[in-house]
């Protein structure tokens, strides 16, 4: 059975056993990574998937079911009724009626066309230039090439349809380098167009890690920080919950009715850009067109993110941030392509507006450290020690702690130096971000 018969026969059905509306979200994708070590591959995986769930909305209830078998849609249709039936929330969570898309060019990704034996020999030569930058590089712990590819096709007895497809690719290494008894580790990463970088990316990689050569704590106190792009979209990646109506009206954000209130320093303005050229997409996961907007605009909260659901019990529009993980997943909310905007001071100004105190270019323990509902965290930390506007030496072994909200409120200067982290079920950006005070537990 083609998935176009299946989708027809589900609609049908549904509509046959009283569903008010019904709807299907079919993905499917394939995934290739691979591992170099040593000059050889220890880790290769290639997978593909495909599924499909539907949704219906039964006597005002909503359910769900997934399958990966594209036959037998009745009774796929059956059990999301079932479990429509089970459902005890009076939530209304509609769905989205036929719409318009602009349109969107998303540049294939570095490794699209590469064959897999090809996208190998880019792992092993990661690896060696790597080991080929310093006699003090002694291993690469990771050496990671990867692939991804997928397509989306989202339609409802409403008349929606949309359909997107998509590919990313990435390097991510992570050398070890020795001098005397001290080991220390860096990495760095290369994703879409970028993804074939290989020396660029191995030069960054070990010079992290020999900038970390000598590290030690600092005496606890208050300090001037300065945030690095990757520390700060790390922070932006954990604390992105409170940004999300659904928590909002669960009672799990502290942002909660502050639309339109002052939550960070005027000179910071934050960003929501699914049309962002690092992943641009043209609708959400309910099919709502996606727009670009300020989340927070010169220190004020513009908006919550909202899909049909939150925006109706909010009676406002959605914002165009329904998300699906899978076709397996249950519609929630979620960032796009969140940004701070960057400034217009370099990384070298920054520091010299710093002054005296620290630079921080990692964050660890961001799964058990960071309370997204009070905004607090604690964080083991590493960077550098900065004195008269000049990096005197590196940092480790310290827990940098504080509020997110107080933080952002303490900006003093934005930097225009705009990176990208990894995604981790979005894309967050920011430039560095020099904070006027964060509590520094050290020596």
């Amino acid at each position: 059975m083609t998935y176009q018969e299946f989708a027809t026969r589900a609609t049908a059905y549904a509509k046959e056993i009283g569903c008010a509306s019904s709807e299907l979200y079919y993905a499917n994708g394939e995934s290739f990574e691979v591992n170099a070590n040593a000059g050889e591959i220890d880790r290769y995986s290639v997978s593909r998937e495909a599924g499909v769930s539907v949704r219906v909305s039964l006597n005002g209830k909503e359910g769900y079911a997934y399958t990966e078998r594209i036959d037998e849609p009745e009774k796929l249709v059956d059990h999301a009724a079932d479990n429509a039936k089970c459902i005890e929330s009076d939530d209304d969570h509609p769905m989205q009626t036929k719409q318009t898309y602009q349109s969107v060019k998303r540049e294939d990704s570095a490794l699209k066309y590469l064959t897999e034996s090809q996208r190998i020999a880019l792992a092993k030569r990661l690896e060696q230039a790597c080991l080929s930058l310093d006699a003090r590089v002694k291993r690469v712990v990771y050496c990671t090439v990867g692939y991804d590819s997928g397509a989306v096709v989202m339609e409802n007895s409403l008349g929606l349809h949309a359909e997107r497809s998509n590919n990313s690719s990435y390097l991510f290494v992570m050398p070890s380098v020795e001098d005397g008894l001290e080991i220390q580790t860096g990495f760095a990463f290369r994703m879409g167009t970028e993804a074939a970088s290989v020396e660029d990316c191995a030069k960054e990689a070990v010079e992290d890690a020999l900038g970390k050569l000598g590290a030690s704590p600092v005496d606890s106190g208050c300090y001037r920080v300065l945030l690095k792009p990757f520390a700060m979209s790390d922070l932006m990646s954990a604390f992105s919950p409170m940004f999300s109506a659904d928590q909002a009206q669960k009672g799990y954000s502290l942002l909660a009715g502050k639309e339109g209130r002052e939550i960070a320093n005027s000179i910071v303005t934050i960003w929501d850009d699914p049309f962002d050229p690092v992943a641009p997409r043209a609708f959400d996961g309910e099919g709502t067109p996606c727009v670009k907007k300020a989340i927070v605009e010169h220190g004020v909260l513009k908006t919550l993110l909202h899909n049909l659901k939150t925006a109706k019990k909010a009676g406002v529009e959605s914002t165009g941030n329904a998300s699906r993980g899978s076709a397996a997943s249950s519609v929630g909310v979620a960032p796009t392509i969140f940004r701070v905007e960057p400034g217009k001071l370099g990384y070298e100004d920054l520091l010299i507006e710093l002054k005296d105190g620290l630079v921080i270019s990692e964050l660890e323990g961001l799964h058990t450290g960071v309370d997204s509902v009070s905004g607090d965290f604690s964080l083991k930390a590493a960077g550098f020690h900065v004195k008269d506007g000049v990096i005197v030496r590196p940092v480790s072994n310290i827990t940098v702690a504080g509020n997110f909200i107080t933080m952002m409120k303490d900006v003093v200067a934005v930097g225009s130096d705009l990176r990208f982290g990894l995604p981790q079920g979005g894309y967050f950006g920011s430039p560095s971000i020099l904070i006027s005070g964060l509590t520094v537990a050290g020596n």
